[in-house]
């Protein structure tokens, strides 16, 4: 079934660095309600909520899945979300469909890279955030540095609510500092409620203590009793503590090992306590401008926030429910495509396994198969008028240039790439029609080997990927004239063409031809091919077969023949002149230059100004937007920075992030601009 009503509904979704236990958390939670028979693990292969070939192959997950479950009349809606930084995307849209982001960080190695940076995205995404140390029965594990690692990444409002009984190995229960009570677990998920154990009761006093000093917070009245020394009641406690998690003025920590079950069940009922409803998270922004509030009242409207293919059934379309009631058999109008999409059934979703439902009020997680023309970032709704605005998703910076592996594949392999990237808003495919070859950009070199595979797996399609084309330029430096002269005699009417050319550099303002004939030295009638002809040889250039740019070209002389001139013959001559003339014209490479803007810790700052100097780049200056971080920004020639996300990834361990345009174009040095040509000269003799 469906969620009840709005206010029985919790949307959580698990985020944080890769390995620290997600998705053991989300399917301990599921075995915890009794929605699975068995604890799923991904180490085993038979976890529910990993279950693609590629998520079971690499040990990690790869794609944004559900877990719901029902505790205590509430229906929980947990989203599991990859923690590696390729598979970004899905995390955040995770975050938009949640009105909690449970951050799981792991005991011994205490907040990582992707935990900083999505903690961060979900700050601008305005939603509530809370954190599970998770693995605390491992040897090194130690609440109290994971405690000071979060307040020193996170600031002061962090505070536990719960401390562990034990450490490492002897680590068996929890003491909650909302109830003061402790919580030891036995086999299984056996639980005994004690009172707090004398050993640990003044430091429940003192985490309790900052409970209660930033609780009091969410109540103008109660914190200005609480700074005269009144003490706030548990009723006053219970009263304000989800109202200051919601607002972001108690960011609480849970603690426990998923796959020893310790805490789970205690964080489930914390979750249905305290976390927050749907209506929390506030109205979500359209395109016009306006604000739609989550609210069974009005007409139905979806937002879809993940699309995938599913070999069996076709499309889904996973949907925050945002306002009325979804219900199967009925029409919705797509706001992109003004079609008519109709819904014939509504799941639940565990995994891949699906349910139908009857309805699913505003503020819950449904899914829709089938849609015909749905991909995420589309609203559904009854009238198609409103729009919400697309998932905040960084734009990939990692370009590779993808061919099929044999003829056969050719026809399909466009088709099969459009199906995955429709899936994925990190995934961007373009034809460039300069280099003629079809470029697939993503986050990094991870997310394109699951591409690959995919395309194998799903589309019996073979796919592999060469070196991309970087697109050069050519340009003249100095004035030089030439003849351009064709004349060819074939038995009857002949050809002749003549002209005389003139090239300049006109630096900034691209191709511009003049007309300088005088005293019918060439018809009119066969100037305008011999513009053509210029034209059609910048194209294909002359050094390397690149494009000339920034180049002013008069015809001022020639001579033609009264039978045997034409267009065609006009058009050879100014192929012709334009190659002589560009040859002492001091023709040279241009290469495009990228300019980076690179986020990185302060521990790293000289190690990446000093790759960037390796890499022919220069620093044009460097910014601190905030305490321990450096954007540096600098240029560098493209082709030294194409598949930088990897690179700067190993110069960072994972910290650094960075955005690349290209903006201009320099002279490329004599050695690299010997190797273009050189390599040019090759595919010409060889054919290629």
């Amino acid at each position: 079934m469906g969620a009840p009503s709005t206010d029985k509904v919790r949307n959580v979704v698990l985020v944080g660095h890769g390995g620290a236990g997600k998705t053991s958390l989300a399917e301990a939670m599921l075995y915890m309600a009794g929605e699975t028979k068995r604890l799923g693990s991904i180490d085993d292969g038979h976890s529910s909520l990993d279950y693609d070939s590629e998520e079971i192959k690499r040990k990690m997950t790869v794609n944004l899945s559900l877990a719901p479950f029902v505790f205590k009349d509430i229906k929980v809606n947990i989203i599991d979300t990859p923690g590696y930084a390729d598979f970004i995307g899905d995390a955040i849209a995770g975050m938009e469909a949640a009105e909690m982001a449970l951050f799981v960080v792991d005991a011994v190695s205490g907040p990582q890279v992707q935990t900083a940076r999505l903690w961060d995205v979900a700050a601008d995404m305005g939603i509530a955030r809370t954190v599970f140390i998770n693995r605390l029965d491992k040897d090194n594990a130690d609440f109290e540095a994971a405690m000071h690692a979060l307040d020193t990444a996170f600031g002061h409002r962090v505070g536990a609510v719960q401390i562990p009984i034990g450490k490492e190995a002897s680590f068996k229960g929890v003491i909650d500092i909302i109830r003061m009570k402790a919580y030891v677990h036995g086999e299984g998920d056996d639980v005994d409620v004690i009172d707090i154990p004398a050993e640990y009761a003044d430091a429940a006093e003192e985490w309790r203590e900052k409970l209660l000093e930033l609780v009091a917070e969410a109540d103008d009245e109660l914190m200005e009793k609480y700074l005269e020394g009144e003490k706030l009641t548990q009723e006053d406690l219970e009263r304000l503590l989800g109202l200051a998690i919601a607002q972001g003025i108690f960011i609480p920590v849970f603690i426990g090992s998923a796959t020893k079950l310790i805490g789970v069940r205690d964080l489930m009922e914390e979750i249905v306590s305290f976390f927050p409803e749907p209506t929390a998270h506030g109205p979500l922004s359209t395109t016009d401008g306006s604000d739609v509030h989550i609210s069974v009242d009005g007409a139905t409207t979806v937002f879809t926030f993940k699309s995938m293919s599913d070999p069996y059934v076709g499309r889904l379309s996973f949907v925050k429910v945002v306002a009325g009631t979804l219900k199967p058999n009925t029409d919705l109008i797509n706001s992109r495509t003004g079609k008519k999409e109709r819904i014939a059934h509504v799941f639940k979703a565990l995994g891949k396994e699906t349910t139908d439902i009857e309805a699913a009020p505003a503020g819950d997680i449904a899914v829709l198969a089938k849609l015909n023309d749905t991909l995420t970032n589309d609203t559904l709704s009854a009238d198609g008028n409103t729009v919400f605005a697309p998932i905040p998703v960084p734009k990939p910076q990692y370009p590779v240039a993808i061919i099929a592996k044999t003829k056969a594949d050719e026809d399909k392999l466009g088709t099969a790439l459009k199906s995955i990237v429709d899936e994925d808003p990190l995934l961007v495919l373009r034809r460039d029609e300069e280099t003629h070859q079809t470029v697939l950009s993503a986050v990094g070199d991870t997310s394109i080997d699951v591409v690959l595979s995919r395309l194998h797996e799903r589309f019996h399609v073979e796919a592999e990927l060469e070196d991309l084309r970087i697109p050069y330029r050519e340009t003249v430096r100095k004035t030089a004239t030439a003849q351009g002269r064709h004349k060819k005699q074939t038995g009857g009417s002949g050809q002749f063409g003549d002209c005389w050319l003139r090239l300049e550099p006109n630096p900034g303002k691209g191709y511009e031809f003049l007309d300088e004939i005088v005293g019918g030295r060439i018809p009119r009638q066969f100037i305008p091919a011999v513009d053509k002809g210029i034209q059609e040889t910048m194209t294909h250039g002359v050094l390397a077969g690149y494009p000339v740019v920034d180049v002013k070209v008069a015809v001022y002389d020639g001579s033609y023949h009264a039978v045997d001139s034409s267009e065609m013959a006009f058009k050879n001559a100014a192929r012709i002149g334009f190659k002589a003339a560009a040859e002492k014209a001091d023709i040279v490479l241009l290469e495009p230059i990228a300019t980076l803007e690179i986020t990185i810790p302060d521990d790293y700052a000289g190690a990446v100004m000093g790759d960037i100097s390796s890499i022919r780049g220069r620093v044009l200056g460097m910014d601190a937007p905030r305490p321990g971080v450096q954007t540096i920004k600098a240029q560098a020639p493209y082709a030294e920075v194409t598949h930088y996300s990897p690179h700067l990834r190993s110069i960072t361990s994972g910290t650094g992030s960075y955005t690349i345009t290209i903006d201009s174009y320099e002279q490329v040095p004599g050695d690299h601009a010997k190797k273009i040509i050189e390599e040019y000269e090759k595919a010409r003799a060889e054919g290629r």
